[in-house]
């Protein structure tokens, strides 16, 4: 089979029309989970991007990658899904980008790639790199004449004169460029130019797609910018003031206090605020969530043209199709823009899997309820295509679960996520949380019924999911509720303890050289 990993950028896990959401139109990704499976209990392992597509890329939890930030570099001592495909005779190509900081050590130091936050995951050709320094769609917008844009940011920022929504504007102002032109559409066109050229030279492929929407600037062309009314959409989750929603932890009344923006020296590290305070302006939360809808549209209105250029060529019955997102949005839900944090709505995504093979008939349009996180990943794809999956794995492929729709033996019963939120080139949230440097981190366990969230250094949170599924009421100073404590913290350190890299633990010096004890 030919394989093609698609991802999108900062997609919350409920909007899909398949998943019964109300608002989110997707009729292509629709097509596809009526056509294969959908995961409706997906999640990520930590946040912002660069961090949770490490643990994609990887198959290993954060505390072991160690990719913290945006802009932290991926040690090259980790292999990837890339690297075992190629071991494995594959050449995986990439439309878009993967979020890898280079490891600097024995790197040359003109590589284009060192000098970038938005460097490319090592074992993978990138076709069509985007976005950073790289990225051609900028270059290719002013030669088709639509406007001269320093970078890809400068030119998702530029919009059509004229009054914004929550200045008395009737919709949301449109992008400068139209809606051929957008780096959704540009990236698209350069993955279907290189199935139509046959680069892959006529034998089986991996290309792992990798598109930025429906992530931020929130601004979306004619006519995604309009299909939603921003009177329509429903108003955020929270408490009815920023300063009450921070009584529920001192760690997100320090999130709420905006202090992190004059903590941190933007021009060294613009990739630091990825989780932020929201607005109060009800008005500009309303334009955004409604441009947000409509870039979803834009990324499955472009996905529909690939899917039809798949089956138009004889492609669709021998491809493998996943897709997912690296990490959600808060979109105003709990005072809070962006992703990061304990919330659900920062780690819940999408993730469809459609495998043509015959042996995949009997789920088709199903949704599997087992927990599944972004470890799952790389073994899955490399389970597909024949490969080894290396010991450094925390996840498993999800191939069986696709294939019947049951979970083999010994499955995860919860899922978990982690994030260290040390600021880089700052020491303001250790002053202001009283913590030291190691101690800035919390870890996450989620099950059906209830979540439980326990810093380093500052006290835990205990929700009730089914009495309280928007997290508004912590239960961990409850009586009644200690021994609930007890036993989260302690299947939380099961977790940490049972997926600590093994690679030491698992081998001994003997006089006769290296003993590896192998697995099981």
């Amino acid at each position: 089979m030919n394989i093609l990993f698609i991802t999108a950028d900062q997609w919350r896990g409920e909007c899909l029309g398949a998943a019964g959401h109300g608002i989110a139109q997707t009729p292509s990704l629709d097509a596809l989970a009526r056509d294969g499976v959908r995961f409706a209990r997906h999640y990520a392992n930590t946040a912002p991007c660069a961090p949770s597509r490490a643990g994609m890329h990887t198959g290993m939890y954060a505390h072991n990658h160690r990719v913290i930030q945006n802009g932290t570099p991926l040690a090259r001592r980790h292999g990837n899904w890339a690297l075992e495909a190629r071991k494995a005779g594959w050449r995986p190509v990439l439309f878009g980008y993967t979020d890898t900081s280079m490891d600097p050590r024995g790197v040359a130091p003109d590589n284009p790639w060192l000098a970038t936050l938005d460097g490319i995951l090592p074992g993978i050709e990138a076709v069509a790199p985007s976005p950073g320094d790289m990225d051609p769609w900028p270059r290719w917008l002013g030669e088709q004449g639509f406007g001269d844009f320093a970078d890809s940011e400068a030119a998702m920022r530029a919009r059509r004169k004229g009054t914004e929504y929550e200045d008395g504007g009737a919709h949301p102002l449109p992008a400068a460029y139209p809606k051929e032109a957008s780096d959704t559409h540009f990236l698209v066109d350069r993955l279907l130019d290189w199935l139509r050229r046959g680069e892959h030279g006529g034998r089986p492929w991996i290309a792992h797609l990798s598109l930025l929407r429906p992530h931020p600037p929130w601004v979306a062309p004619e006519p995604y910018n309009r299909l939603h009314d921003p009177a329509d959409m429903p108003p955020p989750a929270r408490a009815a003031s920023l300063e009450e929603e921070g009584r529920q932890h001192p760690w997100l009344a320090w999130k709420l206090s905006g202090a992190e923006r004059r903590a941190i020296d933007r021009k060294r590290f613009p990739q630091s605020l990825s989780l932020k305070p929201a607005p109060a302006d009800i008005k500009k939360l309303a334009r955004w969530k409604a441009v947000y809808y409509g870039l979803m549209r834009e990324v499955d209105d472009n996905l529909g043209r690939l899917f039809a250029f798949l089956k138009q060529h004889g492609l669709y019955d021998s491809t493998l199709i996943l897709f997912t997102s690296d990490h959600g949005e808060q979109m105003g839900d709990h005072w809070l823009k962006g992703k990061g944090g304990y919330f659900d709505a920062s780690y819940h995504v999408p993730l469809l899997l459609r495998d043509p093979r015959p042996e995949a008939d009997a789920t088709r349009g199903t949704a599997v309820s087992a927990f599944t996180e972004h470890v799952d990943i790389m073994p899955t794809l490399l389970d597909y295509i024949g490969a080894d999956i290396p010991r450094q794995c925390d996840g498993r492929s999800l191939r069986r679960l696709a294939e019947t729709g049951t979970a083999p033996a010994g499955w995860r019963e919860a899922v978990h996520w982690e994030q260290d939120f040390r600021l880089p080139g700052s020491r303001l949230a250790e002053e202001r949380l009283g913590l030291s440097r190691r101690q800035c981190v919390f870890s996450v366990i989620r099950d059906e019924r209830r979540k439980y969230v326990h810093f380093a250094g500052l006290p835990p949170l205990l929700f009730d999911l089914d009495e309280d599924g928007g997290e508004f009421v912590d239960r961990s100073s409850d009586p009644s509720c200690r021994p609930l404590l007890l036993e989260y913290a302690g299947r939380l350190l099961d977790w940490r303890m049972t997926h600590a890299e093994q690679e030491l633990t698992d081998c001994w010096l003997t006089p006769q050289g290296v003993f590896w004890q192998p697995e099981g």
